[in-house]
């Protein structure tokens, strides 16, 4: 549930339910089929954070194009480093 309340994905459902309001009434052009397909684009984005977030709070990897592919190379080089020096790392 925690994923649901991101800012992409509630930004991403409340543009396609204004979308879908401002277009009942009116017929389709080539900026509402733009507006449509832009709409589309960001809740595939939205969607796309989302499962990255939840793949690295597994532990699990994550695509390279991904922003949150840093982070986890960040913390996969904390542990290693933590490792080489004989620390054990803790359980999440």
């Amino acid at each position: 549930m925690n994923y649901l309340s991101g800012t992409g994905l509630l930004g991403a459902i409340m543009t396609g339910t204004t979308l879908l309001r401002g277009s009942r009434d009116t017929q389709l052009t080539w900026r509402s089929a733009l507006a449509w397909v832009s709409w589309g684009i960001s809740l595939a984005l939205a969607i796309g954070a989302v499962v990255d977030t939840r793949r690295a709070k597994q532990g699990r990897p994550v695509s390279p194009d991904s922003p949150v592919y840093a982070k986890q190379q960040r913390e996969h080089e904390k542990q290693a480093k933590k490792e080489s020096k004989g620390i054990k790392p803790l359980k999440r």
